[in-house]
């Protein structure tokens, strides 16, 4: 087996967030593992996340971008070994550069095929594991019995699978806001253990 070529996406639009300390210290790590990591940060990147009329199609495959950063990203994405998403936990949602990302570069004929509109997709990314870190500022509990983790769903059970991706961990760090410094050591800490066990 070759050197694993791992993507790395951040989705937090402020500059010395605790999401940009957790996708460095990934990325660091990997690269220390000796991984190829290709590294995005999507805010920083300006990417566009807002659907053309043109992107709308679920079933036919896509046809080359004339936008060359989303060729990028949908040639680059079928290339990686596995997926790491960084993002906060807003609304119960991945912030909107994120949800964009996904809609605009998971298309058919990249991420997945689909015979009809109605049958069952075939995944089609070589990335079979993806770690996801998100960060919140609910607590446990609330977060589960209030609103059923609603990130879980959408990275889990929806988007993930959906294109082939079967192996899907996830951690959340919570509560952000008033952590201490020794706390976000240990975060990043376990967030560096998470990345070297997507090499396993």
């Amino acid at each position: 087996m070759g050197v694993s070529r791992i993507g790395v996406y951040l989705a937090h639009p402020r500059p010395g967030s605790f999401n940009h300390a957790l996708a460095d210290a990934v990325a660091d790590e990997l690269r220390g593992r000796g991984c190829e990591v290709v590294a995005h940060d999507l805010c920083a990147e300006g990417f566009a996340p807002v659907l053309t009329a043109g992107e709308t199609e679920t079933v036919a495959a896509a046809g080359e971008s004339a936008d060359p950063q989303l060729a990028l990203h949908r040639a680059e994405v079928a290339t990686l070994d596995a997926l790491v998403l960084v993002h906060p936990n807003w609304w119960g949602m991945p912030p909107a550069v994120l949800t964009g990302w996904v809609q605009r570069v998971m298309v058919p004929g990249v991420a997945y095929k689909l015979g009809t509109a109605d049958g069952e997709p075939a995944g089609l990314l070589r990335a079979g594991r993806a770690l996801v870190l998100n960060t919140s500022d609910t607590p446990e509990e609330r977060e589960h019995g209030e609103f059923g983790d609603p990130l879980e769903r959408i990275w889990a059970a929806c988007v993930l699978p959906y294109v082939g991706v079967t192996d899907v961990r996830r951690v959340v760090f919570r509560t952000v806001t008033d952590s201490t410094d020794a706390t976000r050591a240990q975060w990043l800490h376990r967030a560096r253990q998470e990345a070297a066990a997507l090499l396993g």
